[in-house]
């Protein structure tokens, strides 16, 4: 063998070993990443079997169902649909929640230990798409729920990316089996070795992840809250200002009002309070009103909910209802009421002295 084919051999293993160095110190400095990337994600899960059970309980008001029905309002690219038909049926709602939540208690192990760290990193990166889409909306004085969905997602991607390093069970496995450094499902499922890619095809990998989570993250913020190409707003759902929406409404032969209503805006954190109900005529004028006292007496029979879980119902003062509630109201009779045109609306006002309306079929 030549000496020129010895240097040549020599520096690729140089190489190598240097390669090896750093990507071994990437994944160390990683570290601390790693491991609370896994500790957010089990304590979502811990919290609901461990230590706050009553989360699971469907009998309880923590139940993870009125949770999902807040989000419901400003979920993002139909999931509001799927959040409605699993809120109408309990197995699967049921199912749901208890799958979801020993998928976080598994990934979030997963990554604090370094076992199958890539695999782990990938579903935590899924958990976080469906987050964002689901609550992304939510926060009272900035996009508390974006900011976490954000992050989680950019963490999980660099996790995948860099592997787990020494400091793993990965890494344990392997040592345990060398066999499984040439195993393509092993070095692409834990974190113990680098991806087995070039540098080139590593780096078109890494960019890719990087554009499709600068895309995912900065349209939803743009969406939620503009600050990118347009002016800041307050998205298309407030998550601080109550709002209701009036639909299918009626004014029926013997003079009561029967209507649809959506509480589809506003923090999950206080309910709403509709304090006042008005019938207008042609003049804009109240032909007929159903105040504190009339609301507060409307009978269950009267409200009938969509859901089972945050319910309008009649309070001690007007109608009140948590985030995302909906219902058919019907409101009885009024003793004095005025004619009214053919184009009758009903008006309501809240707490806050906001006024929602909504045109009757006469």
């Amino acid at each position: 063998m030549t000496t020129l084919t010895m240097g040549r051999i020599n520096v690729g293993a140089q190489a190598a070993t240097l390669g090896e160095r750093n990507w071994r110190i990437a994944a160390i400095a990683m570290l601390s990443v790693r491991v609370i990337q896994g500790f957010v994600y089990w304590g979502g899960g811990s919290r609901r079997f461990i230590y706050a059970p009553a989360k699971l309980d469907p009998t309880q008001p923590t139940w993870m169902a009125n949770k999902f029905q807040t989000a419901m309002p400003g979920a993002l690219l139909g999931m509001e649909h799927v959040i409605a038909y699993m809120l109408q049926h309990f197995w699967l709602l049921y199912a749901g929640v208890i799958l979801f939540s020993a998928a976080e208690l598994i990934v979030g192990v997963a990554l604090m230990a370094g076992l199958m760290t890539r695999a782990a990193a990938l579903v935590s990166m899924g958990f976080s798409v469906v987050l964002m889409l689901m609550f992304g909306w939510q926060g009272a004085t900035c996009i508390d729920e974006w900011t976490m969905a954000a992050c989680n997602l950019a963490m999980g991607t660099t996790l995948l990316l860099a592997g787990s390093g020494s400091y793993s069970l990965d890494n344990v496995l392997l040592r345990r089996n060398l066999a499984l450094a040439d195993r393509g499902w092993f070095r692409w499922a834990a974190g113990s070795l680098p991806l087995p890619t070039t540098d080139g095809q590593f780096r078109t990998l890494g960019l890719t992840l990087l554009a499709a989570v600068l895309a995912f993250n900065i349209g939803t913020y743009s969406y939620y809250r503009g600050s990118v190409v347009t002016a800041f707003h307050g998205g298309p759902v407030s998550p601080t200002k109550h709002h209701f929406t009036l639909t299918d409404g009626a004014l029926l032969g013997d003079g009561s009002v029967r209507f649809h209503i959506y509480l589809d805006g506003g923090t999950p954190e206080a309910p709403a309070h509709v304090m006042k109900a008005e019938l207008l005529g042609a003049d804009g004028q109240p032909a007929a009103t159903w105040n504190i006292e009339a609301l507060t007496k409307l009978p269950a029979t009267a409200i009938q909910n969509d859901f089972d879980y945050n319910k309008f119902k009649a309070g001690p003062y007007g109608l009140v209802a948590p985030m995302g509630a909906m219902a058919t109201i019907t409101l009885p009779p009024v003793a004095d009421a005025k004619p009214v045109g053919d184009k009758p609306v009903l008006r309501l006002t809240d707490v806050s002295g906001r006024t929602f309306t909504g045109t009757l079929k006469p």
